[in-house]
């Protein structure tokens, strides 16, 4: 997620299985579609919300089927802003690569940035190098690193593939959607939703003042336990990172 509001259309658009190009490209997306609210008095989401349950169980059905066959997996977010050739791109291949020595598939959001340099981590490993994207008003692909690829149309179904398929979070300086994926994480562990899996925070500088506030604010004005706090991990350190998530995990 990194372009701003008011970026010109793409020339290429992924919807789910279906390329649009030049003047095919549509506006807005699926997800947007499904969530706006009709206009009032307007019954004709009782015609096409039928519809979208089917379209959602194929991209379920799809997703599952492409990763049913992974080996143990971490998924790693990360910006995708992150410069290529700066320190935190440059850590986010060498975790991708330690995480496949460690024997991991990496499991990225597709895009460029952080997730490209994690999926080329894994690939330069020799590793299962896994990308699943999204549609968005403004188009980024999959990288060139991803091996296998999955194109979703609705967030919450690309979500549910991130933590069903993955053994634990290697979480990278990011923006608004690292941090949404994050406290989802954060949320179906302290939850019980999920078994707990290890979830580590790469970048003490970076995160270290959201800590702060989850410790200062949260927890002091009983929004949170002292207790919430021990289900992540900070480090700056890649080994350290891995060692956390293969520990927890038994590998």
């Amino acid at each position: 997620m990194g372009n701003p509001e008011g970026a010109p259309a793409p020339e290429e658009q992924r919807l789910g299985p279906v390329v649009r190009r030049r003047d095919q490209v549509q506006a807005g997306t699926t997800d947007q579609r499904l969530l706006d609210t009709p206009e009032k008095g307007s019954a004709d989401w009782l015609h096409t919300d039928p519809w979208r349950v089917m379209r959602i169980q194929s991209e379920f059905v799809e997703g599952f089927g492409a990763l049913a066959e992974l080996p143990s997996a971490i998924s790693v977010f990360g910006s995708a802003r992150t410069a290529p050739g700066s320190p935190e791109y440059e850590a986010g291949v060498r975790i991708g690569r330690t995480l496949v020595d460690a024997g991991f598939a990496v499991i990225t959001g597709g895009g460029p940035g952080a997730m490209e340099a994690a999926n080329r981590g894994a690939r330069e490993a020799n590793g299962v190098s896994v990308g699943l994207g999204i549609e968005l008003p403004f188009e980024q692909g999959l990288n060139p690193h991803v091996d296998i690829g999955v194109n979703f149309r609705y967030f919450f179904v690309r979500k549910t593939m991130f933590v069903k398929y993955a053994q634990g979070f290697v979480v990278l300086p990011g923006g608004l959607g690292t941090l949404d994926e994050l406290f989802e994480a954060l949320t179906l562990v302290q939850t019980r939703k999920v078994t707990r899996f290890p979830i580590v925070l790469f970048g003490t500088e970076y995160w270290g003042g959201l800590v702060d506030w989850l410790r200062g604010t949260v927890v002091a004005q009983g929004k949170a336990s002292e207790r919430d706090l021990l289900l992540f991990h900070v480090t700056d350190d890649v080994d350290e990172a891995v060692a956390l998530v293969t520990k927890e995990t038994g590998l």
